[in-house]
């Protein structure tokens, strides 16, 4: 343990670091956690930069968040926009749909969502319930299924050419992971509202969500608007990638360009392509 005088004697981590290993303290865990911080913290500046460059420049972001429950989807979007301005960037979680929206064509709802200019939508979940969550749970019908695949690709087509700019997110986690996490809820009395029987029926049905998801993924990966994988099972490590792939799809004059804190890890968020090694199969 650390006396007092060392403590008082620190200066740099480099100072922490020698002192720990002249006592054998293990503080592995600690450094992860600094180091974790210090690298969100440029994460976010340069978000809000990259904020200011959509405001100034009037674009337009989509940014959809999918995954299996438990995946990370929600931590990940707090973090993006811990530090953003709230005026020209929300979440949209929508509940399930209303009587009335039952009856209009299922995309209209997320059509009104849709940023304005200046304005980037974070999406927990998004339109795309209806590619996983709702054939696997038996909330839609054959036909509704059937015709939604047929017609995302061409409305997602419909949104590059109005120029809105869609990121589309998919958090990849194991099924031992979410099921640890699952306990972890159940254990937290500040959590255990987001456990609900629904996700118990995903470690049930697991297969059944490979299934259509991996479906999902051959039917809906295009070039105007891919599907970009991120390894879920660590949640900090999959905050930090996320982000630094948004970060890399845009050039602004306040980015670091050289510096490669910026660069996404290929190994931890890619592409989607038939052939990858991904963890919630």
């Amino acid at each position: 343990m650390f006396t007092r005088e060392d403590l008082s004697s620190f200066k740099t981590r480099k100072d922490i670091v020698e002192v720990a290993k002249a006592k054998k303290i293990n503080i592995a865990k600690p450094l992860e956690v600094v180091q974790y911080e210090a690298e969100l913290k440029i994460l976010q500046e340069q978000l809000v930069n990259l904020q200011q460059h959509i405001q100034t420049n009037g674009l337009r972001v989509a940014i959809l968040f999918e995954g299996r429950d438990a995946a990370g989807k929600g931590g990940s979007i707090k973090r993006f926009m811990e530090h953003l301005n709230p005026r020209l960037a929300r979440v949209v979680a929508l509940s399930k749909p209303t009587e009335v929206e039952r009856g209009q064509w299922y995309f209209r709802r997320y059509i009104k969502e849709m940023p304005n200019p200046g304005e980037i939508v974070f999406f927990d979940r998004s339109w795309y319930n209806r590619a996983v969550v709702e054939p696997v749970m038996g909330f839609c019908s054959e036909q509704q299924y059937s015709q939604f695949m047929v017609q995302v690709p061409e409305f997602e087509h419909m949104l590059a050419e109005d120029g809105i700019k869609v990121i589309k997110f998919w958090f990849s986690i194991s099924k031992s992971e979410q099921n640890e996490r699952f306990e972890a809820r159940l254990n937290n009395p500040l959590k255990v509202w987001k456990f609900s029987p629904v996700d118990r029926k995903g470690q049930e049905l697991w297969e059944s969500y490979t299934h259509y998801k991996q479906l999902m993924f051959a039917r809906t990966h295009t070039t105007f608007c891919p599907w970009i994988i991120v390894k879920g099972n660590t949640k900090r490590q999959a905050r930090l990638e996320s982000m630094r792939y948004v970060i890399s799809q845009f050039r602004f004059d306040d980015k670091q360009a050289a510096n490669p804190m910026l660069l996404p890890d290929p190994n931890i968020v890619m592409r989607y392509h038939r052939e990858i090694d991904q963890l919630d199969i």
